[in-house]
């Protein structure tokens, strides 16, 4: 059953960040109001959003007054806490649902939600302690990576074994959370899938876009993607298949690894991505429309692409030489507003057309 909200409904976003901000603006462009819940001031959406709860994800009353000021609440990062999701279900619902929550929090629960899916994913074992760190050596091999099974993001959280003798320091670098080790993937590339899931079950995917990465970061996402016709209809496929079976209403990005043997799937990210900022400039419907539409019982728009995109992100003192970028008149400048300039910081983005799709 579809539950479409009227324009002027207000839309609660759980995180202040730049997708925040995104999805901010693309509500008010069909008429909906936001209210974010971000424990930091001057984040980037509260410069766009219609209000901004100031308050930690422990304040329980803050929380209640945000979930009882919106219509629906949907969130722009994964790790928010059980006991703030529980407070806020309570209240109004959360789209995209906790099932998804739960799978995409916990790199051991996707990979095996994944792996019951029949889907192809790295090898990997589960690690708590030097013991079943060696176990999972022995099961996996090296050259692997280990990841702490909660909260990494852009190459934060890792640690890599390039061969057993590693452990030692990788286990330190995990500083006591639980982790889980991943083999190496023997892969030609990395490319994404930004697809969407309306309430009614109705699915559309966004072409796959081509990701390079630098220094754990993603670098640029370029579409097309390289890949043959089959393999970008099983990529499709794979999306799709994910989503229904978490029966999942909004955008999601699922990052693959393409192999001699097939795709395998790296991750899920249960939100609009960074990988799907191309859509802002390549379609008439963007990633951050498409979202909304779906969480207010919208009917989802057309996906298709116009035109072919490189986008750049613009990390750390990058965002210094937009004035350059600026020249050309032709590359789609998005900049976050965030007043500090850090290294390894995502200050913006630019997406630049390549060419007619």
């Amino acid at each position: 059953m579809t539950n479409v909200l009227p324009t002027g409904a207000t839309i609660g976003i759980l995180g202040g960040g730049q997708l925040g901000r995104m999805l901010s603006v693309a509500a008010s462009r069909l008429g909906f109001k936001t209210c974010i819940f971000e424990p930091n001031g001057d984040c980037p959406a509260s410069h766009v959003a219609n209000y901004h709860f100031k308050a930690s994800y422990d304040d329980e009353a803050a929380l209640k007054s945000f979930a009882a000021a919106v219509d629906v609440v949907t969130y722009e990062f994964e790790n928010v806490p059980t006991s703030a999701l529980d407070l806020i279900e309570s209240i109004v619902p959360i789209r995209p649902n906790r099932r998804t929550l739960a799978v995409s929090q916990d790199r051991m629960s996707e990979k095996a939600f994944l792996s019951e899916l029949g889907l192809m994913v790295a090898p990997y074992g589960a690690v708590e302690d030097a013991e079943s760190l060696a176990a999972a050596i022995a099961q996996v091999g090296t050259p692997a990576i280990l990841k702490t099974r909660r909260f990494g993001y852009d190459g934060k959280g890792q640690s890599r074994l390039m061969s057993p003798n590693d452990a030692t320091q990788a286990l330190a670098d995990m500083a006591g959370a639980d982790a889980v080790l991943e083999g190496f993937v023997d892969f030609s590339h990395e490319i994404s899938v930004i697809a969407a899931r309306g309430q009614a079950g109705d699915i559309s995917c966004y072409d796959p876009g081509e990701n390079v990465h630098l220094n754990g970061i993603l670098h640029t996402t370029t579409v097309p993607a390289r890949l043959t016709p089959a393999q970008r209809t099983d990529a499709v496929l794979i999306a799709a298949k994910i989503l229904n079976a978490l029966d999942y209403v909004g955008v999601m990005g699922v990052e693959l690894f393409v192999t001699k043997e097939g795709l395998i799937v790296n991750e899920i990210a249960p939100r609009v991505h960074n990988s799907g900022h191309w859509t802002q400039n390549g379609c008439t419907i963007d990633q951050f429309e498409q979202h909304i539409r779906a969480v207010v019982g919208w009917p989802l728009g057309d996906g298709t692409r116009h035109s072919n995109v490189e986008m750049l992100n613009l990390i750390g003192d990058d965002v210094d030489r937009i004035a350059d970028f600026a020249k050309g008149g032709s590359a789609g400048i998005h900049l976050y507003g965030k007043a500090d300039v850090k290294a390894g910081r995502k200050m913006g983005h630019i997406n630049t057309i390549t060419g007619a799709a």
